[in-house]
C-alpha cells in the first residue's frame, strides 16, 4: 500500500491556513473576527428565512473603512421567466452610516470586530466617542431583511446627531412578474436629529422588504425579529449536539446545522428546501435535498427540515408514470414546473436511496408507507437501466457533463446499491418480505458486478475507474466505502488523500484539474471514516474544519471553485454534519426502531458523544468511552437509565429502542 503523504500535505496546506486565519471562536458560541491595524480583507455569507435570502458582502477596505453591501433574493415574488432562477433579486450597496453626522459633520465607519453566530454583527467607531454595533439577519417568516444598530456615546461629552428618514420604495415592472408587480421598500425607523449625553445610545433599524403591490406595507420591529433569529439559532443549537475533544469541530458541527436549516422556503407547495447561492430557490433536485440533506432532517430534530423533506419526496412522486419515464432532476418555481437539462443524472438512485434512508431514520410507520410506492418506483426504474453486463446506465451524473461520466457511471451505480440495501431494510419493516429479499440479492450483485466493471488500476492505484475509459483519478472514488464496500478500500484511500486528489481546498474533482467541489470532500470524510481510515481522516476534517469555519471564507462548507464564488450552498453543510453522524460514529438506521453503530475514537481523544437525537420517534443520546482497551458505548433515551455496551470496536454494534 502506498505510503500518505498526509505530514507533507498538512504542513503545506497548514502553512496557507495560518497565512489566511482571521477568526477565533468566541465564548458565546460564535465566531469573531478582531481587525487587526492595516488588515484589509472582504468574505460574503449567506442567511436565510423562510421568505427570502441575504448575501452579505462584508469585510474592511483598504482605507480602514467598512465594505458592506446586500445580494437579497425573494423566492416567492416570482419572475418571467418563471425557471430556475426566476427569483425577485436586487442588490444594495449603501451603507447608512455614510450619510449619518456627528456634531454636523459626515461620518466613516471604523470596523473593530465581527462577529457570526447565525447572524452577522459588526463593532467600530463613527467617531473617536460613538461606537456603533450593527446586526445584521433576515427576518424568520416574513420578506423582509434587516440591519439594527445601536449607536453609543463612550465620550465624556453631549454630541449631536442626525440620521437621516429613509421611507422609500420602488415598484418592478408588471410584464416581468408572475404575480404582477412587486414592490421592494426601504424603511429606517427611529432616525432623525438628537442628542446622546455620555453613555447614552439610541437603536435605530433598516427594514428591506418585499411584497407584491396589492399587499399592505408591514411594520417590524428590529428586535422582536432578532429574538426569533435568535430562538431558531438556540434550538438548532440544543439538537444533536456534537461534543468531541475538539472545538473547532464542535463549532463547525453547531454552525452547520443553522446553514442546512435555515434555507428552507414557504411555498405554495409546502416548505421547501432551496440550496440557495443567489440562484436556487423554491425548488427542490433530486441531489441536493432527496439525497444529500433529507436523511439528515430525519434525525436533527428540526420540524420544518423534516416537514420539507416530506414535500420534496411528495412532489416527486407526482412525476411517477406507468411507462418508466424518468423523474426530473428538479422541480422548480414553487413546484409549477420541472428542469431535466442533463438528463438522467442518476435521480431515481439519488431518490431512492435518500428516500429510504429518511424513512427507516424517522421512524414512522405512516410516512414509510406513504414514501414506500417512490420507493418501489425508482428501484424498479433502476433495474430496468440495468445493461448487459448487470451495472445502472445513466445519462451523466450530477455535475451534469462539467466532467465526463460516461454511459455508465459509478456514482448513479454506488447510490443504486444504496437504494437497493436501505430500501430492503424499509421492506422488512413494513412486512414486504419477498421485496426485501429480492432487493437484497440485488444489492449483493450490484457490488459484485460493480467491482467486475469499474475495478481498475488509475494513475497507479487499485481504485475504480469512473467509467469506461477513464484514465484519471475522480473524486466520486469514495462512494463505494460510502455504502460499506471496502473491496479497494486501502487504495482508494491511498488515493482520495494522494496529491493528486487532494489540495489545500479539499478533494480535487478529477486529478489534473483546479476544480473542487465540498460535496465530494464531505462524502470521502464519511468514507474514509466508515472504512475504519480514523486517525488519518480526522487529520484532514481538522484541517478542512479550521479552513472553512476560521480561514479566509468562513463559516460554512461551500459548493464549489471556480464555479459560483464558493456559494454557501445549504446541503453540504448538511453534508458535513454526516461525515461525523454516519461517518466517525457509523450510526445507520436498520429499522423503524433500530440502528447500528461503529464508532472509532481516534487515538488521541477518549471520549465523544452526540446528544438529542430526534429519530425513530424518540430522543436519545450517544455516549462513546476508550475503557480497558475496549470501547464502553451508553445509549440514553428521554432521560431513561442509560444502557451500556461493551463493544471490541470491529463489527458495527446493534441497537434496539424499546
Amino acid at each position: 500500500m502506498r505510503r500518505f503523504l498526509l505530514p507533507v500535505l498538512l504542513c503545506s496546506g497548514f502553512t496557507l491556513f495560518a497565512q489566511q486565519r482571521y477568526w477565533k471562536l468566541h465564548t458565546g458560541g460564535g465566531i469573531q473576527w478582531t481587525v487587526q491595524p492595516g488588515q484589509t480583507h472582504k468574505d460574503h455569507i449567506e442567511m436565510s428565512g423562510k421568505q427570502l435570502s441575504a448575501i452579505v458582502q462584508y469585510g474592511v477596505q483598504p482605507s480602514g473603512a467598512l465594505a458592506l453591501s446586500r445580494k437579497l433574493v425573494f423566492p416567492m415574488l416570482r419572475t418571467i421567466p418563471n425557471d430556475t432562477r426566476g427569483n425577485l433579486i436586487r442588490e444594495f450597496t449603501g451603507n447608512i452610516t455614510d450619510s449619518i453626522t456627528i456634531d454636523g459633520s459626515r461620518t466613516t465607519e471604523m470596523p473593530r470586530s465581527f462577529l457570526i453566530h447565525g447572524y452577522l454583527q459588526t463593532t467600530g467607531t463613527l467617531s473617536k466617542s460613538v461606537v456603533l454595533n450593527r446586526t445584521v439577519f433576515p427576518s424568520t417568516d416574513h420578506a423582509a431583511y434587516i440591519e439594527s444598530y445601536i449607536l453609543r456615546n463612550e465620550g465624556p461629552e453631549t454630541v449631536s446627531v442626525n440620521i437621516p428618514i429613509i421611507d422609500s420604495s420602488i415598484t418592478t415592472d408588471e410584464k416581468k412578474g408572475v404575480y404582477g408587480s412587486y414592490v421592494i421598500q426601504t424603511t429606517l425607523y427611529n432616525g432623525g436629529a438628537f442628542t446622546l449625553r455620555p453613555q447614552e445610545a439610541r437603536h435605530f433599524w433598516i427594514v428591506i422588504s418585499a411584497r407584491k403591490k396589492f399587499e399592505d406595507h408591514r411594520y417590524l420591529a428590529a428586535g422582536y425579529e432578532l429574538e426569533k433569529r435568535k430562538a431558531l439559532i438556540s434550538e438548532l443549537d440544543n439538537k444533536l449536539v456534537l461534543q468531541t475533544p475538539d472545538p473547532v469541530i464542535n463549532r463547525m458541527f453547531a454552525f452547520a446545522k443553522i446553514r442546512a436549516a435555515e434555507s428552507i422556503y414557504e411555498t405554495k407547495q409546502g416548505l421547501m428546501h432551496g440550496p440557495g447561492g443567489g440562484e436556487y430557490y423554491a425548488a427542490i433536485w433530486a441531489n441536493d435535498q432527496a439525497e444529500y440533506v433529507n436523511p439528515f432532517f430525519a434525525y436533527l430534530g428540526n420540524a420544518a427540515g423534516v416537514e420539507s423533506a416530506s414535500n420534496s419526496y411528495r412532489l416527486f412522486a407526482g412525476y411517477m408514470n406507468p411507462s418508466y419515464t424518468p423523474i426530473p432532476s428538479s422541480i422548480i418555481a414553487e413546484g409549477a414546473g420541472y428542469w431535466n437539462g442533463a438528463g438522467d443524472r442518476g435521480d431515481q438512485a439519488m431518490i431512492g436511496y435518500g428516500a429510504s434512508q429518511f424513512a427507516l431514520t424517522l421512524g414512522d410507520t405512516i410516512e414509510a408507507a406513504t414514501l414506500w410506492p417512490l420507493i418501489e418506483w425508482c428501484n424498479n426504474y433502476l433495474l430496468r437501466k440495468k445493461t448487459a453486463d448487470s451495472v445502472i446506465a445513466s445519462q451523466s451524473d450530477e455535475l451534469e457533463g462539467r466532467f465526463p461520466a460516461g454511459k455508465v457511471n459509478l456514482s448513479t451505480n454506488a447510490l443504486a446499491y444504496g437504494s437497493f440495501l436501505y430500501g430492503s431494510r424499509l421492506a422488512t419493516a413494513l412486512g414486504k418480505t419477498t421485496t426485501a429479499a429480492q432487493w437484497q440479492q440485488e444489492a449483493r450483485a450490484l457490488q459484485q458486478h460493480m467491482e467486475t466493471y469499474f475495478g481498475g488500476t488509475v494513475e497507479g492505484y487499485q481504485t475504480y475507474t469512473y467509467y469506461k475509459g477513464n484514465d484519471k483519478l475522480r473524486s466520486w472514488i469514495c462512494l463505494p466505502l460510502v455504502m460499506g464496500i471496502y473491496d479497494r478500500k486501502d487504495q482508494t484511500q491511498a488515493a482520495l488523500l494522494s496529491p493528486k486528489l487532494w489540495s489545500p481546498n479539499g478533494l480535487l474533482t478529477e486529478s489534473g484539474s483546479s476544480t473542487y467541489w465540498d460535496r465530494s470532500t464531505l462524502y470521502a470524510f464519511r468514507g474514509l471514516f466508515k472504512a475504519g481510515a480514523t486517525d488519518t481522516a480526522m487529520a484532514y476534517l481538522s484541517y478542512y474544519s479550521g479552513q472553512r469555519l476560521l480561514g479566509a471564507h468562513v463559516p460554512y462548507a461551500i459548493e464549489a471553485w471556480p464555479e459560483g464564488n464558493q456559494r454557501h450552498l445549504s446541503a453540504e453543510s448538511g453534508l458535513y454534519c454526516r461525515a461525523l453522524v454516519e461517518g466517525l460514529f457509523g450510526f445507520e438506521p436498520t429499522g423503524l426502531r433500530s440502528f447500528s453503530i461503529c464508532p472509532r475514537l481516534p487515538k488521541n481523544w477518549n471520549q465523544l458523544s452526540l446528544k438529542n437525537i430526534e429519530a425513530f420517534h424518540t430522543t436519545f443520546g450517544l455516549l462513546v468511552q476508550r475503557v480497558s482497551g475496549m470501547y464502553r458505548i451508553t445509549v440514553t433515551e428521554n432521560g431513561k437509565p442509560g444502557r451500556n455496551y461493551r463493544w471490541d470496536g470491529k463489527k458495527p454494534l446493534d441497537i434496539t429502542l424499546p
